[in-house]
């Protein structure tokens, strides 16, 4: 699986463009691109969205390739119900012990929860 900083580049050389080409037509600077290419920042809502729309692929395929962890959105849930941290936690747990993959874990998502068809 690419990281974000990867797809972003990947769709830019598809696009011959360069980062400074990139950072003109979203209004950013090359020295910022480049951090989000290289993992070292990450785009707010609005430069994804630009970077999406300048690239000519999805919001969501962006997104797919973000590999931070949803910190608010889980202290959210674990805050509404507290089973939700107790799930986290077991499915860390279970990761750092080396019983579960990432693979795994997505394989069984996905299973129990398909994705409905539009």
């Amino acid at each position: 699986m690419k990281t974000l900083g990867q797809r972003i580049r990947e769709l830019r050389e598809e696009k011959d463009l360069s980062l400074r080409d990139l950072a003109k037509k979203i209004e950013k600077s090359a020295a910022f691109l480049s951090d989000i290419e290289l993992g070292r920042r990450y785009p707010s809502d609005e430069v994804f969205s630009d970077i999406a729309r300048v690239l000519g692929t999805s919001l969501k395929d962006l997104r797919s390739h973000d590999t931070r962890a949803p910190v608010e959105e889980i202290k959210r849930l674990a805050s509404s119900n507290p089973l939700y941290g107790v799930a986290f936690r077991k499915a860390v747990d279970k990761a750092l012990s080396k019983k579960i993959s990432p693979e795994e874990l997505m394989e069984f998502l996905d299973k129990k929860f398909p994705k409905k068809k539009s």
